[in-house]
Order: structure tokens, then C-alpha cells, then sequence
């Protein structure tokens, strides 16, 4: 029993950083104007983002059968209440909604009609990130502490990525072309 928990652990703690990858890689992924970031990315998202989504798979199955073992007392409760555990493993649910709905955005874009195009709908990863990091940091709440500055400043390092690549798609003129041609 005990075993679960640690192979839940394990893999939650394999696929945040992998999901952070693939979003990052992804932010850059679209962006020729980034030169070799964009070369870089489009040479590893795909696989990064099929490994963490094999990883979060694996979690998420896990993560359920640990949930199960304590909602049924047959492990014991974490410090926070059955209520709080069940809160945080719905936003999970809701992340691994997210990133399977924007993997099929990719996977099967025939799918997605206008204006939900397989774009838009590939975007939703973000959301889904965003649910896996309210998720890890509510029931991973025993590591908060050891790694929130550093999740803090990865998290703003995202931000910052993300708004550059926005704003050079938005105004290209603010920003050289890294990838060597002209404005």
C-alpha cells in the first residue's frame, strides 16, 4: 500500500517538470522569429509532451488508487482533511481533462471547427498546466515550501516567454529576427 504512494509521488514529481518542458518547448514551438529556441523546440516537444503525458497518465491512475486507499481508511489520512485531498485531486482531473483535450486539438484536428480550431484548442494546455500547478501545489503541500521559490520563478519565467512570444507575433518590429531575417 505504502508502495502506491511512493510510485504516486514518483511520477508526480517526473511529470510536473516534464509538462513544464512541453509547455515551454511549446511556447516556442509555432515562433520561427526565435531562431534556434524555435529550431530546439520543434526538435523535442513532441517527444517531451508524449513522455509527460505518459508520466501524468501513470500518475493519474496511481494518484486514484491512493486516493481510493484513503477515502476507505485502509492508509491513513494525509494532514489535510478527505474533503481538502478530494478538492485537489478534482483539479488534477480537470488538469488531465485540459491536456488530453489539447492533445487531441493536435491529434485528430479535423475534429475542431471554427472558432474552436485545432490551435485554440490546442492552447487549452495551458489551462491544463495551470490546473496540474494549482493541483500539485494544494495536495503536494509537503514540498510546497522546499521548492516554491523556485517554482515562483519558473512560473514568471513562463509568463515572461509567453509574453514575448505574444508580443512578437503582436508588434514583430519590437524584437530582432533571431532566426536571421529581416523586420
Amino acid at each position: 500500500m505504502e508502495l502506491i504512494w511512493y510510485l504516486d509521488r514518483a511520477t508526480a514529481l517526473v511529470a510536473y517538470p516534464a509538462l513544464y518542458l512541453a509547455v515551454l518547448t511549446g511556447i516556442f514551438y509555432n515562433t520561427d522569429r526565435f531562431g534556434i529556441i524555435h529550431r530546439g523546440a520543434q526538435r523535442v516537444h513532441i517527444e517531451v509532451s508524449v513522455f509527460a503525458l505518459l508520466v501524468m497518465f501513470a500518475h493519474s491512475l496511481l494518484g486514484v488508487a491512493d486516493t481510493y486507499l484513503v477515502a476507505t481508511g485502509q492508509v491513513p489520512q494525509p494532514a489535510h482533511s478527505l474533503n481538502y485531498l478530494l478538492a485537489g485531486v478534482g483539479v488534477g482531473a480537470g488538469a488531465l481533462f485540459l491536456l488530453v483535450v489539447a492533445t487531441l486539438g493536435f491529434l485528430s484536428p479535423r475534429r475542431f471547427d471554427r472558432p474552436w480550431g485545432p490551435t485554440v484548442v490546442h492552447a487549452f494546455a495551458y489551462g491544463g498546466f495551470a490546473f496540474g500547478t494549482v493541483h500539485a501545489v494544494a495536495v503536494g503541500t509537503d514540498i510546497v515550501s522546499l521548492v516554491s521559490p523556485f517554482g515562483a520563478a519558473a512560473l514568471a519565467f513562463l509568463g515572461y516567454v509567453l509574453l514575448l512570444r505574444l508580443l512578437a507575433q503582436v508588434k514583430p518590429g519590437l524584437f530582432p529576427d533571431f532566426a536571421g531575417g529581416t523586420t
